[in-house]
């Protein structure tokens, strides 16, 4: 009788479970697609939305003749690219803020706790900075390669060296890594602030542009380029999210359900390292997406790792593709970083986030 009475439970948390990641998949689509309508025809030029649709099918099927107009030309050599490097890098820093949440086993993580993002904009400050110096007619011939290529570098740097601080005889302790990278984030910080300082009129608005994020700079060399590195980790984390949920336990439990637990927290930190950092490199400093959304849909969908990752991706995706949307257009022709658009609208959600959670304990 025991036997029969808890398998139909059983079969219903699993069941539940799915079609909470059904119902909230297909919602988070639906909304990513009417987004993307709304970016590609927003900007300069007004394009209606079913002439978006329209390119965009005759995109799809191969139809050349339907391609020959103006309003294609803009779409896809400007506006699709731009929309698709947004939808990586916003999947790519929301699932990190994931990964790291999980790893630390606090809601309050960042991706900027491990040290990429102020190793990232250190390097890219650098290269800003003194590029022209070092690299002398190389840095002029190529200041769209070196730029992204330094920041991601930077970012990788800074990672590996917070895992050479943080680990000890073959195990890795995250609360020397999460003090270590706030160490290392100031001393970055310090070192970007040097840089500004020593800089001229046209390298202060660059690094100030920089610091900020942008989207502005997308091209299809730029998609190229940042999908084979943060693809892989889209599709790869989501085999972590066992290990992630045993973590929520302890990690002395974790090990005792068979979790190895020192490659996982590797492999997570790569991760982010590789997604964070080429976010970095291709479109500067964005704030909040990796906090905001891992918490949020939490809430929304409890702590399983195997429902918040995947959805993390499409949120995040949702995220900056509207914020770029809104830097697009709120002081259009002009364009907003769209770091100061994710802070001004993160920030306070986040705190009105932690009210409602303190109500809900509360109670």
């Amino acid at each position: 009788m025991t036997i029969t009475a808890e398998a139909p439970s059983i079969a219903g948390l699993f069941a539940s479970r799915r079609r909470r990641l059904t119902i909230g998949a297909a919602l988070l689509a639906v909304v990513l697609v009417l987004l993307a309508v709304a970016s590609l025809g927003s900007g300069a030029v007004k394009i209606a939305p079913a002439d978006v649709v329209r390119v965009v099918t005759a995109w799809a099927t191969g139809d050349r003749e339907a391609l020959a107009g103006r309003d294609a030309l803009i779409i896809l050599s400007i506006r699709v690219p731009r929309l698709l490097l947004g939808c990586l890098i916003g999947a790519a820093l929301a699932v990190s803020g994931a990964l790291m949440q999980g790893l630390f086993r606090n809601p309050l993580a960042d991706p900027g706790l491990v040290g990429v993002s102020s190793g990232a904009a250190l390097a890219a400050g650098f290269t800003i900075v003194l590029g022209d110096r070092i690299f002398g007619t190389v840095a002029a011939q190529l200041p769209f390669v070196l730029l992204p290529l330094g920041a991601f570098l930077g970012g990788l740097a800074s990672t590996l060296i917070l895992y050479a601080i943080a680990t000890r005889h073959g195990r890795t302790s995250v609360a020397i890594m999460l003090l270590a990278g706030v160490a290392l984030g100031a001393f970055a910080g310090a070192l970007t602030g040097l840089l500004a300082f020593v800089s001229d009129d046209r390298q202060l608005r660059d690094l100030t542009f920089w610091s900020l994020g942008s989207l502005s700079g997308a091209s299809w060399t730029k998609v190229a380029t940042v999908t084979p590195l943060i693809l892989p980790v889209l599709l790869a984390v989501p085999f972590l999210a066992r290990g992630l949920n045993a973590l929520l336990l302890g990690e002395a439990e974790a090990f005792h359900l068979g979790i190895p637990v020192q490659a996982l927290k590797r492999a997570a930190i790569m991760m982010v390292a590789v997604a964070v950092g080429a976010s970095v490199a291709s479109a500067g400093v964005i704030g909040f997406v990796g906090i905001v959304v891992p918490h949020l849909l939490r809430l929304l969908f409890g702590p399983d790792h195997r429902v918040l990752l995947p959805l993390a991706a499409l949120l995040g995706a949702i995220l900056l593709t509207g914020a770029d949307l809104l830097a697009r257009t709120l002081v259009a022709p002009a364009e907003l970083p769209i770091g100061i658009l994710t802070a001004a609208i993160g920030a306070p959600f986040f705190l009105w986030l932690l009210l409602r959670r303190d109500r809900t304990l509360d109670a």
